[in-house]
């Protein structure tokens, strides 16, 4: 196939996809008042939710598969070129302050590696064969799962990642911004959130972006509620490696025991900062240790380690 036979190929694609949709209502919109743009903005996000709220289905049909592989061991990888593989990294470097897991649990892959964070990579989203090759040197397993990450569903870096995780006994997700997309028809979950044309045409940074950054909000918090890694809507998990954060620690077992400063810190210094294993020593009246065992035994859910010591 020509360049010039690629190109127009690509522009029929395209021109099928709601999210690259010209929107004519807006075409003077460079001659309005400031304060005018920045209301139309406010008004096209305002539909945002509702349209990740039609896919809460599938969006809880996709945690729980996910939530049941990561119990076992399994990874979870996000996929993704672009302003989808960003939010993809943002959310999985946000796991580990916020859920004690190790880094390696949750992944983002971006197409072109982590230059790609800051500047663009040329040709890297076009290349299926890219996407193998950096999951390949994760060495998948069928415990793990691959959420390929596209506004326009068609991505060859997303699509591709999906495909080879499928072949090799991975779970897959697809979250895409157009309705029928191939990255959903790849993978066995597939979340699809409409949200229309953008403001600015084509440029899926916005209304498509804010839809995928929900849904990965989604995907990853729930998972982790699902494993333990919250008490209530408590961050028991949370790692203290700052002064805000050792503070919310403290703050957290006060809230759960009722306990006062000076107890709270020493549950704390006896558990290494540990929330959820100073909460069981004040509320189960047992030591370090102990705490500890109990939480091993019960897979890190404060809830069974309560029940566990009878409190």
């Amino acid at each position: 196939m020509t360049s010039a036979s690629r190109d127009r190929d690509l522009r029929s694609q395209l021109e099928t996809l709601t999210t690259e949709a010209f929107r004519p209502e807006l075409a003077d919109v460079d001659r309005l008042p400031t304060a005018e743009i920045a209301r139309l903005m406010n008004a096209e996000d305002a539909t945002v939710a509702g349209a990740v709220a039609e896919q809460v289905p599938a969006i809880a049909a996709a945690v729980d598969a996910v939530a049941e592989r990561m119990a076992r061991g399994g990874r979870l990888v996000y996929a993704g070129a672009g302003t989808a593989g960003r939010l993809g990294v943002l959310d999985a470097s946000e796991c580990p302050p916020t859920f004690n897991t190790d880094p390696a649990r949750v992944v983002g892959l971006i197409a072109g590696g982590p230059d790609a964070m800051v500047t663009s990579v040329e040709g890297a989203e076009d290349s299926p064969e890219l996407a193998e090759a950096d999951l390949e040197a994760l060495g998948l397993t069928p415990d793990d799962t691959v959420v390929g990450v596209s506004a326009s569903g068609r991505t060859p870096y997303a699509v591709g990642a999906v495909t080879y995780a499928r072949k090799h006994g991975a779970l897959t997700v697809g979250l895409s911004c157009n309705r029928g997309s191939a990255l959903a028809a790849a993978a066995e979950h597939g979340i699809e959130v409409v949200v229309g044309p953008e403001f600015l045409t084509g440029s899926t940074r916005l209304k498509a972006g804010t839809a995928q950054k929900l849904v990965l909000n989604m995907l990853s918090t729930i998972t982790m509620i699902r494993l333990g890694k919250t008490y209530g809507n408590l961050m028991v998990d949370v790692r203290a490696s700052n002064e805000k954060l050792r503070a919310r620690s403290r703050r957290i077992v006060a809230q759960v025991t009722g306990a006062g400063d000076d107890a709270v810190e020493r549950a704390l210094a006896a558990t290494d900062g540990e929330v959820k294993h100073a909460i069981l020593v004040l509320l189960a009246g047992v030591d370090g240790p102990t705490a500890a065992r109990l939480l091993d035994e019960a897979d890190g859910h404060l809830r069974a380690a309560l029940a566990a010591a009878g409190s």
